[in-house]
């Protein structure tokens, strides 16, 4: 669940993004996963989504390196674009049942939110099959 104002708009980087709607400090915890709101699937369970239902899926879910699940942000989180310079950072922490997204630093209202997909998504390549 995001924590920080944001809007969704179109990115340089890729079709939408997800953009600042406040200045956000360094080290804010700008989401997190929280059950019962986000959720997480096993590849069994996709399967079964009709194709239209998968092909959403696979667009924004992330294999997670912790639970081995296929999580999905309920809100505009899903449109973070990655980028191997973000201003965004996710980690999986002891205390927390997924990741955690924090500011890597001072970012400006406007500002587009990115993170390295790399530290927290397990496959880049998600084949239901």
């Amino acid at each position: 669940m995001l924590f920080v104002k944001t809007r969704v708009l179109p990115s340089r980087i890729h079709g939408l993004g997800l953009f600042a709607d406040e200045d956000i400090p360094k080290d804010t915890i700008l989401w997190k996963f929280t059950s019962e709101f986000d959720l997480k699937f096993t590849k069994e369970q996709i399967r079964k989504f009709s194709k239209q239902v998968q092909e959403y899926l696979e667009t924004y879910c992330w294999l997670s390196k912790k639970s081995g699940k296929y999580c999905f942000c309920s809100d505009d989180a899903r449109y973070f674009n990655h980028s191997q310079k973000p201003n965004c950072f996710s980690t999986y922490l002891e205390d927390e049942e997924e990741v955690v997204t924090t500011a890597v630093k001072n970012i400006r209202k406007g500002e587009e939110l990115t993170d390295d997909y790399r530290a927290f998504e397990k496959d880049f390549n998600k084949d239901w099959g």
